[in-house]
């Protein structure tokens, strides 16, 4: 009774419709579905794998997709799933084929690749139910990370942001938080237009030159030796120290609440462009943004995923996805933008009334049965 007292109060007009919790007693697999809505069609949401991935993380990330697939249009409602596993140590195939034969009739779900998964994930998910987004190239799939469909829209993202803070492209510092398969071809895109990357962090650490990183070499090495800090050019810093490193554009691109109110005082920069899915808390959003930094919200800026994944599963190409992440993230941040300095609100809630009466249009077509 108390279980079911503590899910009904977190649940609201949206839902979340279905929260699942999985169980295999011989190899000990735990692991966890939201289902938030899909009143615009099956959801779409990747597989987190992390040690530390809690219930309440991955029903927030069902939420963003929720709203992220309603800000872009996509047919598709927010679903995320979640394995309780390090995902450096388990042996994945097996863990992710489990996984995949425990939510094989959880038919309104379509696996995507997400922090601690990849496309290899997905073509063991593939196999086992038909079901997933993010296949390796081998088996018809748009690969996301290769394409760098997500770092592409944060550019995007950011050749419509400028012109509100504003900020010069050319010549403009960035720093990235999580330099892996968002951060990386984030760091490609946002350098095709002049900007120059001055700190990228991972797990072990920072590694800032106020003078500019290459990116390629410096993605040679994450590639090589695994992290960042093996850059043989500029100062080695604590993961920690990047926020306060002062920038024009910071891009968080790893795990959730990296910026919270305990820390947003010490960010210094003058638009962050969230790479991640619930980078920053709510709270710590609008402490950024009345101190004058304006910050993008994750389920607009960084579509450009689930965008690709929507082409891929209705049998799209990659052309057709990167032409929609354009003009789609386009539209979407200068609706939102418009609206902030217009009406004077907060970037994050004047995109959630937007998203949310898009699901509340899709809602009224649908009957319960």
């Amino acid at each position: 009774m108390e279980i079911t007292e503590n899910i009904f109060k977190i649940v609201d007009e949206l839902g979340p419709e279905k929260i699942i919790y999985l169980y295999e007693p011989r190899s000990q697999t735990k692991a966890m579905v939201v289902v938030d809505n899909v009143s615009a069609g099956p959801a779409i949401g990747g597989v987190r794998m992390a040690s530390d991935v809690t219930i309440n993380e991955v029903r927030r990330l069902a939420r963003a997709m929720t709203y992220k697939n309603a800000m872009a249009g996509l047919p598709h409602g927010g679903g995320k799933s979640g394995i309780i596993a390090d995902p450096k140590t388990v042996n994945k195939e097996v863990v992710v084929r489990i996984f995949a034969r425990a939510i094989k009739n959880l038919a309104e779900y379509i696996p995507g690749p997400d922090m601690g998964t990849d496309e290899s994930c997905m073509a063991y998910i593939y196999d086992e139910i038909s079901r997933a987004v993010g296949l390796p190239v081998e088996l018809g799939g748009i690969p996301l990370d290769e394409v760098g469909a997500t770092g592409y829209g944060l550019a995007v993202c950011a050749d419509v942001a400028k012109d509100y803070v504003p900020l010069e492209l050319e010549g403009a510092r960035l720093t990235i938080e999580g330099f892996g398969n968002v951060g990386k071809p984030a760091a490609r895109f946002f350098s095709e237009r002049g900007v120059k990357l001055i700190a990228a962090s991972d797990s072990k650490g920072t590694i800032y030159d106020p003078e500019g990183l290459n990116v390629e070499e410096l993605i040679r090495i994450k590639d090589t030796t695994g992290s960042v800090i093996n850059y043989k050019n500029g100062e080695v810093l604590k993961t920690t120290d990047l926020p306060t490193i002062s920038t024009d554009i910071f891009i968080p691109a790893a795990r959730p609440d990296v910026i919270t109110e305990a820390n947003s005082d010490v960010l210094d920069a003058k638009v962050v462009i969230e790479g991640a899915n619930i980078p920053i808390s709510e709270n710590a959003e609008k402490m950024l943004h009345d101190r004058g930094i304006l910050v993008i919200p994750d389920f607009v800026a960084n579509a450009g995923g689930v965008i690709t994944a929507s082409a891929e599963y209705h049998g799209g190409t990659e052309t057709q996805a990167f032409d929609r992440i354009k003009s789609t993230i386009s539209k979407n941040t200068k609706e939102i933008l418009d609206k902030v300095y217009s009406e004077k609100s907060y970037p994050r809630e004047t995109a959630m009334i937007i998203a949310k009466q898009r699901v509340l249009r899709a809602m009224k077509y649908r009957e319960w049965m």
